[in-house]
């Protein structure tokens, strides 16, 4: 049977994981009190009762039919009737009219959907302000529930198959990730604490959870928790820089404009800013824990890697990983304003002009910006996990210096035969005796040297 040359990992020696303890405990308590002092105690409840009801309901007959003319609204009008007309059957699934038929207008305009037989929608009742008593049904849109329990479904389950616990950790994370958006940061924002603080410390909070969560107690999860942790602060500064030199005011989407009218005591500079911390946050974990675990496993193949020789070759793997993350960074934003970009391409202004406005300069601003964060992610927790690395072998540095120390001076041809003929004789001739520490019948000669 052939031996087992697999090598366990290199822990970090007792010393080393004290440091780390003391590091990244305040850190943590520091966040949770953050956490306690700016969360949403006193924040508004919900308005209740301001929308019209909705129901769920199952689609048992359309008819079609053209729409009559409109003698007063000129054919193509913005007002003038768009699509078929008709009347859509449905059975009310809840509510106090459940079980029962009613009908409704076919939909129609734009984003309107599209209906038949057996389709589960969602119904608006709405009042007749003239008689509350009266009221009528609207198709709002299609049911989504089953899909999409089926999509998260299939998408828990290959994680699962494929991570296993540490897959059903990651499923553990992506909760807890969401849990703190919805009930601490979003809530936080909107009771009128500083965003970009908000987001900092939710950030923090769900950078400690989820990496502990999902990688485990571990010197490398801890190293990755620092390199992030001091990457999110870079990016929250270099945020606040670029977009004070920018003069960016947040008001470059409608979404945000709306949100001014809904809530005009919301920040939306410090909601830019915001968005670019939590933006940042996943990117940031991806490059931080490939890099503490790049260096573990180099250490792992081969233990006689100096710090330095460490710190080089996982750099060169972050060199790679980085140029790959920046082309995703601007894709993902560019996705995500995808509509409003074929939007801008139809404007008649200069590119220069487009480029330097509200909407693109912030875009510009949230991709250079995480990008310079991601990048300073690198040789951070790379230089932090080869040290942790490294720590625990004897001799502090010596391996570093006998790494970079130069090699030996071989000596020259001429000094080597002077040895072997004070060894063996003259060529060809055999030694009266074999030189002390030699087997018995040991015979030099220059083949053997």
């Amino acid at each position: 049977m052939g031996a087992d040359h697999t090598r366990p990992a290199p822990s970090a020696p007792p010393r080393v994981r004290r440091i780390l303890v003391a590091t990244v405990v305040p850190l943590f308590v520091a966040t949770l009190i953050a956490a306690l002092v700016l969360w949403p105690w006193n924040a508004p409840d919900p308005a209740t009762g301001t929308d019209a009801p909705r129901y769920h309901g199952t689609v048992t007959r359309v008819v079609t039919e053209p729409c009559p003319p409109a003698p007063e609204t000129p054919e193509g009008s913005p007002d003038a009737p768009q699509g078929p007309c008709g009347t859509v059957t449905v059975r009310v699934q809840d509510g106090p009219d459940a079980g029962q038929q009613v009908e409704t207008p076919v939909p129609v305009g734009p984003g309107a959907p599209t209906v038949a037989v057996d389709d589960e929608i969602i119904l608006v009742e709405l009042t007749d302000p003239a008689d509350p008593t009266a009221s009528t049904y609207n198709i709002a849109e299609h049911q989504r529930g089953k899909p999409l329990v089926w999509l998260v479904a299939l998408f828990a389950a290959a994680i699962v198959a494929f991570g296993r616990w540490r897959g059903l950790a990651a499923l553990g994370g992506l909760a807890a990730s969401f849990a703190i958006l919805l009930t601490f940061v979003l809530p936080g924002i909107s009771a009128g604490n500083p965003p970009l603080l908000v987001a900092v410390v939710g950030a923090a909070l769900i950078m400690f959870v989820v990496l502990y969560l999902t990688h485990g107690v571990t010197a490398q999860t801890s190293v990755a928790v620092l390199g992030t942790l001091g990457s999110l602060v870079l990016t929250g500064v270099l945020g606040t820089i670029a977009t004070a030199a920018t003069h960016l005011t947040g008001f470059g989407s409608e979404d945000a404009t709306t949100l001014s009218m809904y809530q005009a005591d919301v920040d939306l500079h410090g909601l830019l800013l915001a968005g670019i911390i939590i933006g940042s946050l996943g990117v940031l974990d991806d490059v931080t824990v490939t890099q503490a675990a790049t260096v573990t496993e180099l250490a792992h193949a081969n233990p006689g890697l100096s710090r330095t020789q460490l710190y080089r070759a996982a750099t060169r793997v972050g060199r790679a990983h980085i140029a790959s993350t920046v082309n995703t960074i601007v894709l993902a934003y560019a996705g995500a304003s995808l509509p409003v970009l074929l939007l801008l391409t139809a404007d008649s202004r200069a590119v220069t002009q487009l480029l330097t406005s509200e909407f693109l300069a912030q875009e510009i601003v949230r991709s250079a910006v995480a990008t310079l964060g991601l990048i300073a992610a690198v040789p951070l927790t790379t230089a932090l996990a080869a040290l942790v690395t490294t720590a625990g072998r004897r001799g502090g540095d010596a391996t570093d210096r006998a790494a970079t120390a130069p090699a030996p001076t071989p000596r020259p041809a001429t000094e080597r035969s002077e040895a072997l003929e004070a060894l063996s004789g003259p060529r060809g001739d055999t030694p009266s005796a074999a030189p002390a520490g030699w087997p018995d019948g040991h015979r030099s000669t220059d083949t053997a040297w």
